[in-house]
């Protein structure tokens, strides 16, 4: 082929491009201004008293915040079509020099029409915030055709405390609410009167968890009655079993987040359930002991490989207790699902290969994690860890240190608000330091009385 048609060729090709793109362009159009008027048309409303048709609003829950650390945490909301979620916050209650942070971590702001995120990272260290969440309703066709219809406000100025040695150092421990909003109402209401600096939901939120709605009904719709049970005290939560189960379960980090990629790294950037943070004179660590049955139980039809993972979170352990946040907190306590410990000798420890079974064993799922405790149990006295908090087996316990284990147990109470046996209750287990010493309450939330207050020097 000669130069000129070599030119020819070339400014077809372009004219070619050109024209595609104009009838592209031109089709998308059409489809934008069908589609504009559609979804305008799906989210209007009929108003019954005034007679008149009113835009749904677009921000349909309170904020959660999740995942507090020393200087980050994460803002999570619920809107009901595409939107931009952002949060404009400031170190003054009066939103002096705010700052506004989209969702999204890379140059492309996240879209979603279920759910926003946004993380708030660089903050300071035990250090009040005061915060506003908002969102950008956005009509998308495709990639060449979108038009953003304008910010809605939540005017409702909240705050928080970033976490941090020179933080409050109290907590509120909820478990094993299974979906239940009558138990969820009396748990709330503790925790509300209490007001702690951190909320820890350890494990069994839910009984099992198949789709993206009852997730989100579960921890942002949480009860009609405390709609902003975490928007100022933030939550971190530990699995349970449960949650463990149901399709959504294997992507539940689309809703609970995982926690921040600066906590772990290398072979641990997938533990992001685990956390290992400071709160005033306690250091928090969580575990996670996974599922109650072995991964070799038919029950399961081999989904889970829990054994490969428990053994990971130990060395990821035996790291961060030597971190000096962690090493040189006053108080060091540890939250898990399954108790690492029980002397009852028919409780199922959890290893009974290969179904979970054998003569002398109550239970045919584990009571609680003898596994766990060998991994974990060590690098607990290494630590010199004096407190762990667990919960599952739906009663009240407490067992102290003993010979070859130096911490003590506190099991929390279970869903049930009709049970005659008196440690059955929903519980709140209270943490704070008063006087130099740990004060842990377990408050019994079904008749409102203390069950039992444990001091820890």
């Amino acid at each position: 082929m000669n130069k000129s048609s070599e030119m020819k060729g070339a400014v077809n090709r372009r004219e070619f491009v050109k024209s595609s793109f104009l009838a592209f362009a031109a089709t998308a159009s059409a489809a934008a201004t069908a589609s504009d008027k559609e979804s305008s048309e799906k989210k209007l409303k009929p108003d019954e008293k005034a007679g008149v048709r009113q835009v749904e609003k677009l921000i349909s829950t309170a904020p959660v915040l999740q995942n507090a650390a020393e200087t980050s945490v994460t803002v999570t909301f619920a809107v009901n079509a595409d939107a931009i979620g952002w949060v404009e916050y400031s170190l003054s209650p009066d939103m002096t020099k705010a700052k506004r942070v989209f969702a999204g971590a890379t140059g492309l702001i996240t879209l979603d029409d279920k759910l926003a995120h946004i993380t708030l990272r660089g903050l300071k260290s035990a250090t009040r915030y005061w915060y506003r969440i908002g969102a950008d309703r956005i009509v998308y066709t495709n990639g060449y055709s979108m038009k953003n219809l304008g910010p809605e406000k939540d005017l409702k100025i909240r705050s928080f405390m970033t976490l941090g040695c020179e933080a409050k150092g109290s907590f509120c421990v909820m478990n094993d609410t299974h979906d239940r909003k009558d138990v969820l109402d009396k748990v709330l209401s503790k925790i509300a009167s209490i007001k702690p600096a951190a909320i820890i939901w350890n494990g069994d939120a839910t009984n099992v968890t198949e789709t993206k709605e009852h997730a989100i009904d579960m921890f942002l719709r949480t009860h009609k009655k405390h709609p902003e049970y975490a928007s100022e005290t933030p939550l971190m939560f530990v699995n349970g079993n449960h949650d463990l189960r149901g399709r959504f379960a294997r992507t539940m980090n689309e809703l609970l987040l995982f926690r921040e990629p600066s906590e772990r790294s290398g072979e641990y950037f997938d533990l992001g359930r685990n956390f290992a943070q400071r709160l005033g004179d306690i250091a928090l660590i969580g575990m996670d002991t996974g599922e109650d049955k072995l991964d070799t139980n038919k029950y399961f039809a081999g989904l889970f490989q829990m054994q490969a993972y428990r053994e990971k979170q130990a060395r990821w352990l035996a790291q961060v207790i030597e971190e000096p946040a962690i090493k040189t907190a006053k108080f060091k306590v540890v939250f898990c699902h399954i108790p690492l410990f029980d002397p009852d000798p028919s409780a199922n420890p959890g290893d009974l290969a290969p179904n979970d079974t054998a003569p002398g064993y109550k239970n045919n799922w584990a009571s609680w994690q003898r596994t766990c405790s060998k991994l974990w149990g060590p690098l607990f006295e290494r630590a010199g860890i004096q407190l762990v908090i667990a919960a599952h087996q739906h009663r009240v316990s407490y067992y102290a240190p003993a010979e070859g284990r130096s911490w003590a147990q506190i099991v929390g109470g279970g869903c049930s608000l009709t049970s005659t046996n008196p440690a059955c209750v929903p519980t709140v287990i209270e943490g704070s330091v008063k006087d130099g010493k740990l004060s842990v309450v377990i408050h019994d939330v079904r008749n409102d009385k203390v069950f039992a207050e444990y001091s820890f020097a």
